[in-house]
């Protein structure tokens, strides 16, 4: 483990992209937390997490996969990928690390998602304890421990010290870049401020949120549960929650005519829209009903049922933040399990 003083953040910055790009929590013209692509003067922001998680910059919202150019009958394919340049992402909270195992668990199963497996190949994930976690977040809900937040490195933020903690070899080597920066460290430095933020989430709104009632099995004695229809009736259909969300994967795959070929590409989809995977023959789902149920459904029962028990939320709390009519999983479980 190593520290150094807040003020030579910069620095650091500047070392780790003189490599790699780098990308850190920033606000926009908005004032709004995004991982914004940092150069000199792009300044880290204090929110505790971002509009958007890391997600996008390994399952991007939209991106092409390849192109087409049609001549005499013939069809070329073109392969539109380009080598995926070495990055790292500096502040990704401990529900955020946790998002991209659920989303590892998707994309890099057989038949593995090229795309997505170059793009975590060459990312370096730095984390950064929570200081000061929102009222919305339920992390501990699903076993995360904001506290220990893991990745290729582990960041806590004490006073006017930052603590660094390599975890796997790829951290360690980046260490060993910025080395003329730091300091060598004790484990036992950060151990108060793990004690602190441990009390902390013991006192959130969310803290005693259970999955008890939730997880592998439980299909059939929630599926035809009859708060289902009184939940989804707020529900808009306008898919925030999807977007927002750090562990949803959905997408569609579109092809667009540019006069001089066609783009096949992909961008996110959300399963509460009435056209989610529409066919000839019309869509499965065609109430919102059952579109709701089958967002929830999935976090908490079918996702688990097929990965060992790991559920499809990390309890970031953006559901909550952005739901217009504040309709969310927190919601669904209190109803449906029992929760106070």
């Amino acid at each position: 483990m190593v520290k150094f003083s807040c003020e030579k953040i910069d620095l650091v910055f500047a070392e780790i992209a003189k490599t790699a790009a780098l990308y850190i929590p920033s606000n926009d013209k908005n004032n709004k937390a995004v991982f914004t692509k940092w150069q000199k003067g792009t300044k880290l922001c204090d929110s505790h997490n971002t509009q958007i998680g890391p997600k996008d910059l390994f399952f991007p919202q939209t991106e092409d996969l390849m192109a087409f150019k049609a001549s005499n009958k013939k069809i070329e394919i073109i392969d539109t990928r380009k080598e995926s340049e070495d990055f790292v992402i500096f502040g990704v909270r401990a529900c955020d690390v946790k998002s991209l195992e659920i989303l590892d668990r998707v994309f890099l199963s057989e038949p593995r998602d090229s795309y997505y497996a170059m793009r975590r190949e060459h990312g370096i994930i730095i984390s950064l304890a929570c200081t000061r976690p929102s009222e919305a977040c339920f992390c501990t809900t699903f076993g995360i421990a904001p506290s220990e937040p893991g990745a290729d490195i582990s960041v806590w933020k004490i006073n006017n010290e930052f603590f660094w903690q390599a975890n796997t070899k790829r951290g360690e080597e980046l260490l060993l870049k910025i080395e003329h920066f730091t300091t060598p460290a004790e484990p036992s430095e950060v151990e108060g401020e793990k004690q602190r933020i441990s009390v902390l989430m013991k006192r959130l709104p969310l803290a005693n949120l259970s999955t008890n009632g939730f997880g592998k099995g439980k299909t059939n004695e929630l599926f035809e549960r009859e708060e289902w229809a009184k939940l989804s009736e707020a529900c808009l259909g306008c898919g925030t929650c999807t977007f927002v969300c750090p562990t949803c994967q959905c997408y569609d795959i579109k092809d667009f005519n540019t006069g001089n070929g066609v783009i096949r590409y992909r961008c996110w989809d959300s399963c509460m829209y009435s056209d989610f995977t529409k066919m000839a023959h019309g869509n499965n789902r065609n109430t919102r009903k059952e579109r709701f149920r089958q967002r929830f459904m999935h976090k908490l029962v079918y996702f688990p049922e097929n990965n060992n028990g790991l559920f499809g939320c990390v309890g970031c709390g953006r559901c909550i933040s952005k739901c217009p009519v504040s309709m969310n999983i927190v919601k669904v479980m209190k109803k449906l399990g029992g929760n106070v």
